[in-house]
């Protein structure tokens, strides 16, 4: 009995250390690809110090603001921490140490779905009772207007910066990816604006959705053009695709309409309606993310392993680009005037890549198209990226324009 338990005891050592080691081994891996990427990055930021010369004639105040002394004071390590320290993210972290330490922790198939579905519903009916308080506004309406912009012009240059290095069936996935939203990074920043208690309008929650759908259509478009314009491809290859369909799909897909449904019934009943569903839509609503997040850490640890077969420019790729879309995302909140807390979450949209609906429309849209590539790099890159880094910073950025 004891030597029983003793060899137990070993081969749950043994498969620790293996873990620690694997690890070890991710993070080396990854430092080296990013090594491999500096000189697109140096091309990249060379880019960035142009854009920020173009907008100091305009915008003098603003853009010298993000390389002040003041910005670095806002930059503190309290917003640091109510991230990190926030329970959704810790839970997030604890699933990804559990793949790391081959800990048999699993969450059942159904769950997640359901963890899903009720965190749309809820985030849904609470923005559209929101936006019942608030009503509808010329400044509304812009920021609406907005949304679908930001989502049809993100995937035309990131398709263009793609092209370089992938073929058109990848680089219209990838495109697609970021150019759409992702309604978990939202969810967790709506999450983080709460710790913070920094108020936000119902109206971003229509935001999101809004965005979901134009850029996977604009992404097979792109394809579709690249493949006319290819004398190697038969006609027939253009014919193929059911655009009724496609639209169908990406502008009713389950995610898509459960949302727009929820806001609109929350938007319907308003107070009355708060109060019917209390507490399902509020109080358990951050135990539900954390049951959630913790999910999404799992899932995310068992996709870093595919990162070693991305290559350089993919990687550097699915950090970058966010930065720069939340970048542009903070200066267009900034002209529109929006506050704070809905400028922190129009940023995350623009930064933020889609996980769950782009790859099931690209999945049966572009079947030419790598899974393995852009599920990985949103999922296993930006998503944490977002989350863990991203909040902290973006919010840090944000209070030092609005003072």
């Amino acid at each position: 009995m004891v030597l029983n338990r003793v060899e137990y005891v070993r081969t749950r050592l043994r498969h620790t250390a293996h873990g620690i080691q694997q690890f070890h081994d991710c993070i080396r891996s990854i430092v080296n690809v990013l090594v491999q990427f500096v000189p697109e990055l140096l091309q990249i930021f060379r880019a960035l110090f142009d854009i920020h010369a173009l907008f100091l004639a305009q915008f003098p105040f603003s853009v010298n603001l993000l390389f002040s002394t003041r910005f670095l004071k806002n930059m503190n390590v309290d917003i640091v921490l109510s991230n990190l320290l926030n329970p959704p993210v810790l839970f997030f972290f604890l699933g990804m140490l559990a793949i790391w330490l081959h800990s048999d922790l699993d969450i059942p198939q159904p769950l997640p779905k359901f963890f899903s579905l009720y965190l749309l519903l809820s985030i849904g009916f609470q923005g559209g009772v929101e936006l019942h308080k608030s009503g509808f506004n010329n400044q509304i309406l812009l920021t609406l207007l907005t949304a679908i912009t930001a989502a049809l012009l993100v995937p035309l240059y990131t398709y263009f910066l793609l092209r370089r290095k992938l073929h058109p069936g990848d680089a219209a996935a990838v495109a697609a990816t970021y150019g759409s939203v992702s309604a978990v990074t939202f969810i967790a920043a709506t999450s983080f604006l709460i710790e913070l208690k920094v108020p936000f309008g119902g109206h971003m929650v229509a935001a999101m959705a809004l965005m979901e759908s134009p850029a996977i259509i604009v992404g097979v478009v792109l394809f579709r053009l690249s493949q006319k314009r290819d004398d190697s491809q038969s006609d027939s290859s253009t014919e193929g695709l059911n655009w009724r369909h496609l639209v169908r799909d990406a502008f009713f897909n389950g995610s898509v309409f459960l949302l727009m449904g929820s806001l609109a019934i929350g938007l319907l009943t308003g107070e009355k309606g708060e109060a019917a569903l209390h507490p399902f839509t509020g109080d358990i609503f951050k135990g539900v993310l954390c049951l959630f997040l913790l999910d999404m850490g799992l899932v995310s640890a068992r996709r870093i392993s595919g990162l070693k077969g991305l290559g350089a420019f993919p990687v550097g790729f699915a950090v970058v680009v966010p930065l720069v879309n939340a970048g542009l995302g903070i200066l267009v909140a900034y002209v529109l005037g929006l506050g704070a807390g809905d400028a922190l979450l129009f940023c995350v949209l623009c930064a933020s890549a889609s996980y769950i609906a782009v790859p099931a429309a690209i999945r049966l849209a572009i079947p030419e198209a790598n899974p393995g590539l852009y599920v990985t790099m949103a999922l296993a890159l930006t998503f944490p990226f977002n989350v863990i880094v991203g909040l902290p910073l973006y919010m840090s950025v944000i209070n030092s324009l609005w003072r």
